[in-house]
């Protein structure tokens, strides 16, 4: 095939990195780019620039932000005596959009995978026990809403022993989420549920 232009054929090659674009879409939002105006593509090239340059993780809660700590955990209005343990901050948004949670959070970045070579040492355990053993006033209750498959659970029973010096009530979100979904695609009424029916770990 002759390529006509090798900017796009860039374009196209760049688009079809990201994650469920295959060629042909990514030629499609190529040529769509094309026939937008200059500055809404110039927008959009900003936007893609600053998400790389802002965006910060929360020095308390390790969540993605423009600023630390995140709007979340400067807020008045959430209990700071409620934690709730995610894998990573798109479980954040998911959770959020349900307006059922008041606490806040911590993302631990990833959970345990001996496939993968990811240990305890690679996520934020460690800052999560140290949020539990200096809070004050204590914290009341952590929830773990990590995925329910193999990783999920082992990094849950993790957490949970480790834990288990303080006097801190652990739970998990468990009903109505099926073994081995992910977080991001369970619908919000489901979601809600199960954080209405969590039970201790």
């Amino acid at each position: 095939m002759q390529i006509t232009s090798e900017t796009l054929e860039r374009a196209i090659e760049q688009l079809a990195k990201l994650p469920g674009v295959g060629r042909k879409s990514a030629q499609r939002l190529a040529m769509y780019l094309l026939k937008q105006e200059k500055d809404q593509v110039f927008r959009l090239a900003e936007t893609l620039k600053d998400l790389k340059e802002k965006i910060l993780y929360c020095e308390t809660c390790y969540n993605i932000t423009d600023q630390s700590p995140c709007a979340i955990c400067r807020s008045d209005k959430r209990n700071k005596q409620l934690i709730c343990v995610v894998e990573d901050a798109r479980d954040v948004y998911v959770i959020e959009k349900t307006g059922e949670y008041r606490g806040v959070y911590h993302v631990l970045g990833g959970v345990i995978s001996p496939l993968e070579s990811i240990g305890p040492n690679e996520i934020r355990v460690k800052e999560l026990v140290t949020r539990v053993s200096t809070a004050e006033p204590p914290i009341e209750e952590i929830i773990l809403a990590l995925n329910p498959d193999a990783e999920g659970e082992a990094t849950s029973s993790y957490i949970n022993k480790l834990l288990k010096p303080f006097e801190v009530k652990t739970t998990r979100i468990a009903q109505g989420i099926p073994m081995g979904s992910e977080l991001e695609f369970i619908d919000d009424a489901t979601l809600s549920r199960a954080f209405t029916g969590r039970s201790i770990f």
